[in-house]
């Protein structure tokens, strides 16, 4: 089988639409990960440190 990266010319460069569309997925997936982190990770924290907090107060 051939490796098709051997076939890449090297001081070709891609249109200015094909890496328009490579950044905006790049975006994209940072965004999908940034949003994952927040739901996933930073919001049920927060949640939990806030009902800490109230449990605090309403024990003394």
């Amino acid at each position: 089988m051939e490796n098709p990266f051997k076939k890449i010319i090297q001081d070709e460069e891609l249109p200015e639409s094909i890496r328009g569309k490579v950044m905006d997925d790049i975006a994209l997936i940072k965004l999908s990960l940034d949003v994952a982190d927040l739901v996933a990770v930073k919001y049920p924290l927060t949640v939990n440190e806030l009902l800490n907090i109230k449990n605090k107060r309403t024990k003394k």
